[in-house]
């Protein structure tokens, strides 16, 4: 998952909080607690401009970040007040500069709200998010601005305007169109009440849901926890000799896989499941009606059916019909796999002394054992050899060496928010230094769940910025002395999120506003996704997987299982996010006028209307925990992640086709993907990398998917995306 802060120059992309400005009293006046002994009051002298965590406190947050609000009021009113014709320099560069103090303020606060958060932080998160968003607004709302920007964009042909520069000034007009320039006065102060009203309910979905997960561990004895090995036990006991299992922020609980009996899975997978559905101050439930029908609220106001086709202006979809349509395309080929895998394990259930009927508790755990029965492939005998520390080093980085050049050196001496972080010193091939990269694996009560990446400097020429980026998993922490070793599926967040890392810190761009991840929503995924491909790939997988203890290299034979199952239980995985994604689409394409009473209803009508309500297997997500959709930026987007598959896969096919993991072929994606950040349209991009658009052939071929397979519905399988 990658997370985009925006603020004016870094407008598009995915949005967790929407910052720019607006003129009020609470902005505009002097700030009194703004001074020397703020952390923020000088830039950084650290290497890359980096934040400095050693003197950073909590207190500092909320007058440097109104300071940076009121300073860029003062730098728009100083473009506003320019006499001059507006030209690209008096009006777009010194939008771009305006925000410097704010971004350099906020990228850390929204690190620490991800990732290190507090009751003191999350109080100043609550106050601020609705301030953020009418800071936006007092830019996109500002009418002498947006005559300004208007009038560069009708007179772009004749500007002489690079084609960067001229594609900024179109990401800038279109995102004044889309934030409602063009509504009426009386509309624009009843989409500024929404706006703020909507900062602070996805704020409280977000605080509501992490308290939720935080107090929904769950407590067992020993007894109960039968399958887990010693060493994971260690890690989860208590003073009182109970165990406390900690809830993951996915439907699925990831450790019960590894639980023989039945009770205890029934009683994880129904913590997780119920987690934010108690009636209590954490009940997410109403918050995220009102969430819906308030975004479809302004949706109708800027002139759009529903949010979803407000939101998707600009992506590579453009409408939800499109999205849909890829889903639908899908689908088929998704239950009809799941549901043989349903029978299969029935039939092994079938079997045992005392059987059941299969539930969504039990998947997990007899999923495993047809592995071992099919592919004779036990995950804990992989596990020993995927430290995590090696996946990072002799995986990752050697990846990235052999693909881009780059290399990567440990930096001990930088100040880092959390005693587990590291942070590495990023090289070119040449030697010459491209930016600093951190990394903070391990999950902790101060972290909400997840995987992300973001930045703490923006890439830019024009501001003279080198990257600074972070990635964030959520890995359990072993007991002092003991190895952390990687699940297959952890392995490959790791690939994924080092993705969008090098889509961050190899931008080459001038402008930050389409610096690095500043794409849309259903683009931004090729990347991270793209690089999963390489993590078991034979060349990079004997690399680092070694065994923890030994140093033996993964034996061959443990690898053509591997290889053999990797398509292992497709049906499954394809069905839990398109379900999680058609979720959140049909959220996001109600009225505002909708008569939605109760959740679960709305959740299992919305499933069945496409035939994915399968029993067993529920969404990734559920809508009372879908964090992405109503406390993130992935609202009507979550689609994106399957899109941007389509995308990688076909990506992959074109590396494989063309000589496999080289320095010519990782130039090339360098050079016309990773380097370009929004320079250009997504699709145009992508053409130009590939030579051609982007069908799902490639996505069904390596998911194992025959496309004569009975599974196939009406819809033609090489539609463009």
């Amino acid at each position: 998952m990658y997370v985009k802060k925006a603020i004016v120059g870094t407008l598009t992309g995915i949005t967790l909080f929407s910052m720019s400005c607006k003129q009020n009293p609470d902005q505009a006046d002097a700030n009194p607690n703004w001074d020397e002994s703020n952390a923020f009051f000088a830039e950084s002298t650290l290497p890359y401009q980096t934040a400095d965590f050693e003197k950073i406190k909590n207190k500092d947050f909320k007058p440097a970040i109104l300071e940076g609000m009121r300073r860029q009021v003062e730098a728009i009113d100083k473009i506003t007040a320019n006499t001059e014709a507006p030209t690209f320099d008096n009006t777009i560069t010194e939008l771009e500069k305006s925000s410097a103090l704010l971004k350099r303020v906020s990228s850390v606060f929204h690190l620490l709200v991800g990732a290190h958060t507090n009751d003191e932080i999350k109080a100043i998160n609550q106050e601020l998010s609705p301030k953020f968003a009418a800071h936006n607004d007092g830019i996109y709302l500002n009418d002498a601005l947006f005559q300004r920007v208007k009038q560069l964009h009708d007179q772009q042909a004749s500007l002489g305007l690079t084609s960067e520069q001229a594609r900024v000034l179109d990401v800038y007009y279109q995102e004044f169109v889309r934030s409602g320039a063009n509504l009426k006065p009386e509309q624009k102060e009843t989409l500024k009440k929404l706006n703020q009203e909507l900062a602070s309910l996805t704020t409280k979905f977000g605080d509501q849901l992490l308290a939720a997960t935080k107090s929904g561990s769950v407590i067992f004895t020993k007894e109960e926890l039968d399958g887990l090995s010693e060493s994971e036990l260690e890690a989860f006991k208590q003073e009182d000799g109970t165990y406390a299992i900690p809830l993951n922020n996915t439907t699925q609980q990831p450790i019960a896989a590894s639980l023989h009996k039945k009770e205890s899975r029934k009683k994880l997978f129904d913590a997780g499941w119920n987690r934010t559905e108690k009636g209590d101050d954490n009940d997410t439930r109403e918050t995220l009606i009102t969430i819906a029908k308030k975004r479809a609220e302004k949706a109708e106001l800027l002139g759009f059916k529903n949010y979803a086709e407000w939101s998707l202006q600009g992506s590579m979809a453009n409408k939800p019909d499109q999205a849909k349509k890829l889903m639908d395309q899908l689908s088929p080929y998704a239950v009809g796999s799941a549901t043989q895998e349903a029978k299969e394990i029935q039939d092994l259930i079938n079997k045992e002394a005392d059987p059941f009927t299969l539930t969504a508790a039990d998947w997990d755990y007899y999923a495993e054992k047809i592995r071992e029965q099919k592919y004779a492939l036990n995950l804990n005998e992989v596990k020993p050899y995927f430290e995590m520390n090696a996946v990072l080093e002799q995986g990752v980085f050697y990846m990235a060496e052999k693909l881009y050049g780059i290399t990567f050196h440990e930096r001990k001496d930088i100040p880092v928010w959390q005693e587990d972080v590291r942070v590495f010193e990023i090289f070119n091939e040449d030697k010459s230094p491209i930016g600093l990269f951190y990394v903070d694996f391990y999950a902790r009560e101060s972290k909400r769940g997840g995987a992300w990446m973001s930045n703490i400097v923006t890439q830019s020429k024009l501001l003279n910025q080198a990257p600074v980026v972070y990635n964030v998993c959520n890995y359990q922490k072993p007991a002092a002395g003991q190895p952390t070793l990687l699940s297959p599926d952890e392995v490959i967040t790791m690939f994924h999120e080092f993705g969008h890392g090098l889509h961050g810190f190899l931008s080459d761009v001038t402008y930050p506003t389409v610096a690095g991840t500043s794409v849309s929503r259903d683009f931004v995924e090729l990347p991270s996704q793209f690089h999963e491909h390489f993590a078991f790939l034979p060349e990079v997988l004997t690399n680092y997987a070694k065994h923890y203890k030994t140093g033996e290299v993964i034996p061959e034979s443990l690898i053509a299982k591997m290889k053999a199952a990797q398509n292992f239980n497709i049906g499954y995985g394809l069905t839990e996010i398109l379900s999680a994604s058609l979720l959140d689409m049909e959220w996001h394409t109600i009225s505002s006028t909708a008569d939605i009473k109760d959740v679960a209803t709305f959740e299992q009508e919305a499933l069945a209307k496409y035939g994915i309500n399968l029993a067993t297997v529920p969404p990734r997500y559920r809508s009372s925990f879908f964090n992405h959709v109503f406390g993130g930026g992935y609202a009507a987007g979550y689609y994106s992640y399957t899109w941007a598959e389509t995308l990688d896969n076909d990506a992959f096919q074109w590396l494989m086709d063309n000589g496999g993991m080289n320095r010519k072929n990782g130039q090339i994606f360098r050079d016309k993907i990773l380097s370009k950040g929004n320079t250009k349209p997504s699709d145009e991009m992508y053409r130009e990398f590939r030579g051609k658009d982007a069908t799902i052939d490639a996505y069904l071929k390596m998911k194992g998917f025959d496309q004569k397979t009975t599974f196939k519905n009406n819809n033609k399988v090489d539609a463009k995306i």
